[in-house]
């Protein structure tokens, strides 16, 4: 796991070429990846709004109790493995309309490899400060994207034509899936779920 996440980072193309020549399970995948992953954010906010808190002007730190921030962390933490999962199952119901065929777990492996900057980027929510957590997520969500126009048509043995278009349609599924997760949290927090805060 650790080598491709180090690879990501340093030699984008060759590690692409690499994941595709592997043949993963998705159980396996997701205990040695996207599970241990999409914890560092989860984790890091906990962290984060219990210990540290908000300083928002002169004012004293604002945090979260410890209950509402552990069910927060806890759901945040599902909602990022359901979102892989959907991005997979995408991109594995899209590979038709380009002639690629990909298995179901190869596809879940592509959309957990891709978010990687995203979950490392999750350690910015140790410190919560604005100006960090903005200057870190757009980093992660540039090199995100980067990733996946890079990554597609290495992965999928596909023209780099096409791998645009379909790169821009994952890409516009996965803003929708983040506008749903996002809404979702809206509506959960409307029934009297959101977070208690303390000074």
């Amino acid at each position: 796991m650790i080598h491709h996440v180090l690879g990501l980072f340093t030699h984008p193309d060759q590690e692409w070429k690499q994941i595709r020549g592997e043949q993963e399970s998705i159980s396996h995948l997701y205990l040695t990846h996207t599970l241990i992953l999409a914890a560092i954010p989860a984790i890091s906010a906990f962290i984060g709004t219990t210990q540290f808190g908000w300083v928002i002007g002169g004012r004293a730190a604002v945090m979260l109790a410890v209950p509402g921030a552990l069910w927060m962390s806890v759901m945040s933490y599902i909602a990022m493995l359901l979102g892989v999962a959907v991005m997979g199952a995408f991109i594995h119901w899209m590979a038709r309309t380009y002639d690629a065929t990909p298995s179901m777990a190869r596809c879940i492996a592509f959309a957990t490899y891709t978010a990687t900057p995203l979950f490392i980027g999750g350690l910015a929510a140790l410190y919560p400060h604005v100006w960090l957590g903005m200057l870190i997520g757009i980093a992660a969500v540039s090199y995100t994207v980067y990733l996946l126009y890079v990554g597609l048509p290495t992965f999928m043995a596909i023209p780099d034509d096409e791998g645009f278009l379909f790169s821009s349609s994952v890409l516009a599924v996965g803003l929708v899936v983040l506008v749903a997760i996002m809404a979702a949290t809206v509506v959960i927090w409307g029934m009297g779920v959101g977070p208690v805060y303390i000074s």
